[in-house]
């Protein structure tokens, strides 16, 4: 069964879910993700902490910006349960992915629950980045499958921001979750390179990646 964290990889790179699978790798993160992850359990303390605390955090903003902005995320609906979650490190299994939400955001009476994924990076300008779309869909799905409930959304915090997106499964992002699951099915040898050089810099792989391959419709310039 597919986990959040491969189905991610393969929403960024197929390529490099290939290698990561091939190679065996696991999808548990390095001390230093870790980390940065730790800052999302901790929101009231680091709402209230003074610069010199702060600077020692692993956040990515000034100490006066990281309060104003938890200042911001506690007049939401969500903070309660983003501040003290009832659920933590929650393993979810679906119908086809298994991993662990981060939290599980408890609705008030009658309302559905959110699981969030707590991501180490920056958050882009607006909304959430695509393979953390892929993965806030398979969340929501496994946490629905295993309710037996309708989970409309979930949340990516990204704490060394201040920052939470709610990621709606949209037509758009089932979508986005469908094209990756397909993908990562038909896959039978490595995928096509991707044409994004820029994902290439970062990546554990690029030095054994190969040749770039073409397809025949791009041969034909079609």
């Amino acid at each position: 069964m597919l986990t959040f964290g491969s189905l991610a990889r393969a929403a960024y790179c197929p390529r490099q879910w290939y290698y990561a699978r091939r190679e065996g790798e696991d999808d548990r993160p390095p001390p230093e993700v870790r980390d940065c992850q730790s800052l999302a359990f901790r929101y009231p303390t680091l709402r209230t902490a003074d610069d010199a605390t702060l600077n020692d955090e692993p956040i990515d903003v000034s100490p006066a910006a990281y309060r104003a902005r938890l200042d911001r995320l506690a007049k939401r609906e969500e903070w309660p349960g983003l501040a003290d979650p009832v659920a933590r490190e929650v393993h979810l299994e679906g119908k086809e992915c298994r991993g662990i939400a981060h939290k599980i955001v408890e609705g008030e009476e009658g309302e559905p629950p959110t699981p969030t994924f707590v991501s180490p990076g920056q958050p882009p300008e607006r909304g959430v980045w695509r393979p953390q779309r892929v993965r806030a869909v398979a969340m929501a799905k496994a946490l629905a499958w295993e309710r037996e409930q309708t989970v409309p959304s979930a949340l990516v915090e990204y704490p060394a921001h201040g920052v939470v997106r709610r990621v709606a499964l949209t037509t758009r992002n089932r979508a986005a979750y469908r094209k990756t699951v397909r993908t990562v099915r038909d896959v039978d040898g490595p995928p096509p390179r991707t044409d994004d050089e820029a994902k290439c810099d970062a990546c554990d792989y690029r030095e054994r990646c190969g040749v770039r391959t073409r397809s025949l419709r791009s041969l034909l310039g079609l």
